[in-house]
């Protein structure tokens, strides 16, 4: 009943129907943006931190001259970290959280809503991450890591100080592009009911029962949103590469 009072009193026509849903529900989309870019950045800086660690499983090399417990375990860190690659790129976001957030609760784990979507971005983006990173380092001068060795540098002195200061250079782009894509696929965390931008214009559009009016304003949220974190992303590479070029 309440709802149906609600929609009596929106303006029939549709721009005096978007400023009356805007007017009247500000706080809540404003509280979706919040949540939206809380849990794209968490989830993109966790999921690259996820992905350092991923990558240097992935690239795992048997030598000669290696124990046989050594190779085993190397080969074995390998067929872990590309399927995990595998299974996270195969499949839908949405599918995954599904999955986790429900799967954990029939275990009777429960978690933060919230962080259950941060945990879902950062595995997520870490899968894609991953294969950026390997990239990255497969395009390294071999000539850099043999004088690394030569000079008595350990592996994870030269991934420290060699290797990644060059490859988190380089993939700065890719870094930003996935928040972008981040800042869009939170929407299917509402799957779960984290109360991300999308929810919250879903519970507005059924609030009121103007779907067109209420999405169009999600999407408009949504286009600012990017446009802004692609110009500042863009900047931010410009800087890193102007103080390089002059350091």
């Amino acid at each position: 009943m309440t709802s149906f009072l609600l929609s009596g009193s929106i303006p029939s026509d549709f721009s005096g129907g978007i400023l009356f849903i805007l007017r009247n529900n500000y706080e809540l989309y404003w509280e979706g943006i919040k949540f939206t870019l809380l849990i794209s950045i968490a989830g993109t800086l966790l999921g690259l931190l996820v992905a350092l660690v991923m990558t240097i499983f992935r690239i795992q090399e048997t030598d000669q001259r290696d124990p046989i417990f050594t190779v085993i375990m190397k080969r074995i860190s390998v067929i872990l970290s590309s399927s995990y690659v595998e299974f996270f790129r195969g499949t839908p976001m949405m599918v995954q959280a599904a999955i986790f957030y429900y799967g954990l609760s029939s275990f009777g784990v429960h978690i933060p809503i919230i962080i259950a979507g941060i945990i879902i971005v950062t595995l997520n983006t870490a899968a894609y991450l991953t294969e950026v990173l390997r990239s990255g380092i497969n395009g390294i001068d071999p000539g850099q890591i043999e004088g690394a060795k030569s000079i008595g540098l350990t592996r994870s002195q030269m991934y420290r100080y060699i290797i990644f200061p060059q490859v988190l250079k380089n993939m700065l782009p890719a870094i930003g592009n996935e928040l972008v894509v981040n800042i869009k696929d939170t929407a299917v965390l509402s799957v779960i009911g984290v109360s991300e931008l999308f929810y919250m214009g879903k519970s507005v559009a059924g609030t009121y029962y103007r779907y067109t009016e209420s999405f169009i304003l999600v999407a408009l949220i949504y286009l600012v949103l990017v446009l802004i974190t692609t110009r500042l992303l863009t900047l931010l590479v410009k800087v890193i590469n102007g103080s390089n070029k002059y350091s």
